[in-house]
């Protein structure tokens, strides 16, 4: 562990500390190892998904659970760092790229995804994993731990979109109403109409503010309509399967560690989702990320790197 907190430090501090009188020179950082980089891909619940197991092979499972518009990508400044010290799973969930593009019948929810999750963790013999959900994933994450509590010894869940939690208060339920008015549902309906890059353009701007998906890079934007197809199946689900409800009193019977992050410069409703989960986790473990937004490990990954890997070492 102190390899990896070490490599981590170099990392978020950019491989330098502040000016200061000559000192003994201390031994250096030991070198990050590079893994195989190679895809594999796996049949399981029938359904195809792509991963990737980097890391030692005695090494205790973290497996990182990407969000909507995400993949196995997503967790770049994330997966080399952890698998210094543990056996790292990256996946694609189910619609993502590079999966097959594979109508099914299948609706989009957190049960769906989580039961794929729990077959790969059976299956590649990873159970039970520390888990590390951002956004969607994180919804996954939390429906893994409540439908199959022995597959996860504990659980990092970044800003996930339970937006039920916002009802109880009119500052909650005002930023639900306002998500749902300017970016679900207009997103839902151009992907209903066939304009699907009118749909992940209102989609990602009802996050990342207005004109965000017009600002991005090329490069960013043709990587963003990659995921047009995934994006269809989440925005043309049945709501109630999407984003279905959950109670505080079915979050207070989690007993699995929960570690909370979230983004200081992340949308304000996921800063009232977060309360919510600690009140109703009973949790006083939640995380801002400096600068970040959301997602907040793709912010700020030298912090939370360092957040996450303190919190699972105790764990």
């Amino acid at each position: 562990m102190r390899i990896l907190v070490c490599c981590l430090l170099v990392v978020a501090c950019g491989g330098k500390g502040p000016e200061k009188s000559p000192a003994p020179v201390a031994p250096p950082a030991p070198a990050m190892r590079v893994f195989d980089r190679t895809l594999h891909a796996i049949d399981i619940n029938n359904t195809r998904l792509v991963y990737r197991v980097s890391g030692d092979s005695g090494a205790a499972p973290v497996v990182f659970v990407h969000g909507s518009l995400g993949d196995l990508k997503s967790w770049s400044g994330q997966e080399n760092a952890f698998a210094q010290v543990y056996r790292v799973l990256v996946y694609s969930r189910r619609y993502h790229p590079p999966n097959p593009q594979v109508n099914d019948n299948q609706t989009y929810s957190p049960k769906l995804h989580s039961e794929d999750l729990a077959a790969l963790l059976l299956t590649l013999d990873l159970a039970p994993a520390h888990i590390v959900g951002s956004s969607y994933g994180a919804y996954t994450a939390l429906q893994l731990v409540r439908d199959h509590p022995q597959l996860v010894r504990s659980l990092v869940l970044a800003e996930p979109p339970i937006f039920s939690l916002l009802t109880g208060s009119e500052q909650g339920d005002s930023a639900r109403r306002a998500f749902y008015t300017y970016g679900l549902d207009p997103a839902r309906a151009a992907f209903a109409r066939g304009d699907s890059v009118a749909g992940l353009r209102l989609f990602f701007d009802a996050g990342a503010g207005r004109g965000a998906f017009d600002r991005l890079p090329a490069a960013a934007r043709a990587d963003m309509l990659a995921h047009t197809f995934e994006m269809r199946h989440e925005m043309l689900a049945e709501r109630s399967d999407y984003l279905p409800t959950v109670t505080c009193a079915e979050l207070g019977r989690i007993t699995t560690p929960v570690l909370l992050v979230r983004g200081e410069r992340s949308p304000r409703m996921f800063q009232l989702i977060s309360d919510e989960l600690a009140r109703c986790l009973r949790n006083d473990t939640t995380v801002v990320i400096p600068g970040a937004a959301h997602p907040p490990h793709a912010g700020n990954p030298g912090y939370y790197n360092q957040v996450v890997a303190r919190f699972i070492m105790t764990h």
